[in-house]
């Protein structure tokens, strides 16, 4: 074992906020490729996903997922923080995480739980086929824009520690 390189703190934790974003990734890319499209396809007959007793409700998880990732990434960026290229770079990421999250927030958060307030009907309305339509596409963007800020935290894994400033 006395062969073995012991990373420093600062490359650790970027790594396990890398490691905390590709398991939120890989859950929004889940979500996206599979439950996305069979609830937004027939609006409101589509949302039996969401109608009790047995509806999914991914709230508490992504709630426990984002919260848990976020102070990952608050922590890497702390002890990332004397080292003046990783900073610049994740500083940046962080805004826009954080930006992302706003959206969501704003938007994809409220236009859900909408959603699995309607009451079932085996009839298609347009009007919400229309509005699942552009939730959908819109989550498009959203999982590509996290999954593209995770990519750029990679790149800093190759800026060496000594470069302070």
């Amino acid at each position: 074992m006395g062969n073995t390189y012991q990373y420093p703190k600062a490359t650790r934790w970027l790594f396990y906020s890398i490691c905390a974003y590709f398991i939120m990734n890989g859950a929004q890319l889940w979500e996206t490729a599979i439950m996305v499209p069979a609830w937004t396809v027939a609006p409101p007959s589509s949302f039996i996903f969401f109608q009790k007793p047995y509806g999914l409700d991914f709230k508490m998880f992504w709630i426990i997922i984002h919260g848990v990732h976020e102070l990952v990434l608050i922590t890497a960026l702390i002890f990332n923080w004397r080292i003046k290229r990783r900073r610049k770079l994740m500083l940046p990421v962080l805004v826009a995480h954080l930006a992302v999250r706003v959206w969501t927030l704003t938007y994809f958060a409220p236009r859900i739980m909408e959603f699995q307030q309607l009451p079932y009907s085996d009839t298609l309305d347009v009007y919400l086929q229309e509005k699942a339509a552009q939730w959908r596409n819109l989550n498009y963007v959203r999982v590509a824009i996290f999954f593209a800020l995770n990519l750029l935290l990679i790149s800093g894994l190759k800026i060496k520690e000594e470069n302070n400033g």
